[in-house]
């Protein structure tokens, strides 16, 4: 298992892994497009992927320019393996390394990525769009949950 920095070259896997999730799915595919991503890992922030057997099964991406999480998504057949905390993390450590705004996400209620995300310690803070929770991790929380994990 290989966790890495997101390449051009991984937005057709990325594509791939996100439109295989079962939770929080795509009303519309074609919503999230490749052009979508290029931006998102080149320009406003930055991805990761984690690879295995040189197959991306899971990626994140967090947005400097809105302070949001863009993404965080595996294949259903890899979850509850530690992936997706690793890439948390890794982003998260990325993120408040270039910036100490508060980021936030959205999320479905009642899913296993709300579970996770509020056992990552991330605090609900309202709603987002029509049926989403909004979460959001300040600077402080951050690196108070970093240092008491070491």
């Amino acid at each position: 298992m290989i966790i890495r920095e997101a390449k051009i070259d991984d937005i057709k896997q990325i594509q791939i892994v996100r439109n295989s999730v079962t939770e929080n799915t795509l009303s519309n595919p074609n919503l999230v497009t490749n052009e979508d991503c290029l931006e998102f890992i080149t320009i406003r922030g930055k991805g990761w992927v984690c690879e295995i057997n040189n197959e991306i099964v899971g990626f994140s991406i967090a947005d400097l320019k809105e302070n949001n999480i863009w993404a965080l998504f595996l294949k259903p057949e890899f979850e509850k393996k530690g992936i997706g905390k690793q890439l948390h993390d890794i982003m998260l450590d990325w993120y408040f390394i270039q910036t100490s705004i508060n980021v936030w996400l959205g999320t479905t209620p009642n899913t296993r990525a709300e579970t996770f995300y509020r056992k990552a310690g991330w605090k609900e803070i309202g709603k987002h769009g029509k049926d989403e929770t909004k979460f959001e991790m300040t600077y402080h929380d951050w690196n108070k949950r970093k240092t008491n994990q070491k």
